[in-house]
């Protein structure tokens, strides 16, 4: 870090994270001593021009628009040349994924646990207010994965993190990129080339968080975009036009995918680890293949599942 600029008012002391763009540091506000995360956009590497990249402005602005609970707080923005952009956020202790890596007796990936019922609840609820925050905004997060919800040191309160995929989301929707999303989160309709798409891609995503939460284990975890399509086929059925009719339409849509039976959810993941019925039903409903039938997060948070102890 010896040959980053000074930022007045920060001190910056560990490289906690990076990304594609850019670098997270764990840092404190000298007036305060309150510790932070700096992440820093080196943008004159990125654009010609040596300007804030589009991703970025997108990212910021979306976080000024965004005040929730359940979001991470974006507390302040330096310009520094050279050295590119600073973002300061909140600091938050750990990432959903690190905290279920915690929770595990052995190396074994076969002998994964889930979490507490009680906590998948907790996280889940926070997870859908959070999201159902942005999309009241209009604003799609596109990139929801275990990585990039953070997790209080307490491990009670989630925050969503690393907007930089989202955007707005623009009425009518689209048309937007679908090379977007961790791939083992990633919506059917984005993997079958879909690019006119809205808040329900982050509905699915939630879905898949919400299983591996309860099982310890990422519910479709494929290695290739057609590999990710035929797992989830695998596991819940391919579908057919009577259930999503506008599947036919997608542009990598293909009349001869192999034809998979049409699974119940508990096949995959059993009734006891989802809490019982309530949860069977909720995850059913997030993981909805058609996108317009899928739950809305507002829905959602009335759910039957959220009102058991």
């Amino acid at each position: 870090m010896d040959d980053e600029p000074q930022l007045v008012g920060y001190e910056r002391t560990d490289v906690i994270g990076q990304g594609a763009y850019g670098i997270v540091y764990k840092g404190r506000k000298e007036d305060t001593n309150e510790t932070v995360a700096i992440k820093r956009i080196p943008f004159a590497d990125t654009t010609p021009e040596g300007g804030v990249p589009c991703n970025v402005i997108r990212e910021i602005s979306l976080l000024r628009e965004l005040d929730h609970p359940n979001v991470v707080k974006l507390l302040d923005i330096i310009q520094a040349h050279p050295g590119g952009l600073y973002l300061v956020f909140e600091f938050v202790t750990h990432d959903l994924k690190t905290f279920m890596d915690q929770q595990q007796r052995s190396d074994d990936i076969s002998e994964r646990i889930g979490l507490p019922i009680a906590t998948v609840r907790s996280f889940l609820r926070q997870i859908i207010a959070g999201v159902g925050c942005c999309h009241t905004y209009r604003i799609l997060h596109r990139d929801l994965k275990p990585h990039n919800l953070l997790i209080s040191g307490d491990g009670k309160q989630v925050k969503l993190a690393d907007f930089g995929l989202a955007r707005l989301s623009a009425i009518p929707n689209g048309p937007y990129t679908f090379e977007v999303v961790t791939l083992w989160y990633r919506a059917p309709e984005l993997l079958l080339g879909a690019n006119r798409y809205s808040t329900s891609v982050d509905v699915w995503s939630i879905g898949c968080i919400f299983a591996e939460m309860a099982t310890g284990m990422p519910l479709f975890p494929g290695r290739s975009d057609i590999d990710q399509l035929f797992k989830i086929f695998q596991r819940r059925g391919t579908p057919t036009a009577e259930i999503w009719p506008a599947v036919v339409r997608l542009p990598h849509y293909n009349r001869e995918f192999p034809q998979w039976r049409e699974r119940a959810v508990t096949d995959v993941v059993p009734a006891h680890l989802l809490g019982g019925a309530a949860g069977v039903d909720l995850l059913q409903k997030l993981l909805q293949y058609d996108p317009d039938r899928r739950i809305a997060c507002k829905t959602a948070l009335q759910h039957a599942f959220f009102l058991q102890n």
